[in-house]
């Protein structure tokens, strides 16, 4: 059972989240726009650009729902864990959308781990809570730091690895 006090302790966590994962996605959207012409001419790299983003753009969504008052575990569960789905599903459209001779088969475990770990803890952590769970919340962690890696690999490639 979840008590009020849960959530103690996770305010700060949720405010750090928030405000890194907003300045990230705000350093990667300039980086992108700085270098969109070289990105253009990949056909799979504006869905990477994207896949970037939204890992980012994730926890934020997450990090503010968490910082909304008094809201019932129950309706932060279904926030989060919805957040996860959509999350999952966008990435693995864009996944199969630029999959196909786009990588060498030496890269394509590490882009399917970026691509498709990231979002599945957020769903975990939604389910734990709907159920009345509060090690739900632990779950975020995981979630958060899958997601800073995946948006800081997909910013590399977009940034670095695109000049080669």
């Amino acid at each position: 059972m979840i008590t009020p006090d849960a959530m103690l302790g996770w305010h700060d966590f949720f405010v750090a989240e928030a405000g890194a994962s907003a300045a990230l996605a705000g350093l990667l959207f300039v980086a992108i726009s700085i270098n969109l012409t070289r990105i253009l001419e990949f056909p799979q790299l504006p869905a990477r650009a994207a896949e970037a983003l939204l890992a980012l753009v994730s926890v934020l969504v997450i990090a503010t729902f968490a910082l909304v008052p008094r809201q019932s575990y129950l309706a932060f569960g279904i926030e989060i864990g919805v957040t996860g789905l959509v999350v999952w599903e966008i990435q693995s459209v864009a996944l199969t959308r630029t999959w196909k001779g786009a990588h060498p088969q030496a890269k394509r475990a590490l882009r399917v781990l970026a691509n498709q770990l990231p979002p599945l803890p957020f769903v975990l952590a939604g389910g734990f809570l709907v159920a009345g769970h509060p090690t739900g919340l632990y779950w975020l962690v995981p979630g958060v730091l899958l997601s800073f890696a995946a948006g800081i690999f997909g910013a590399w490639i977009l940034l670095v690895e695109i000049q080669r």
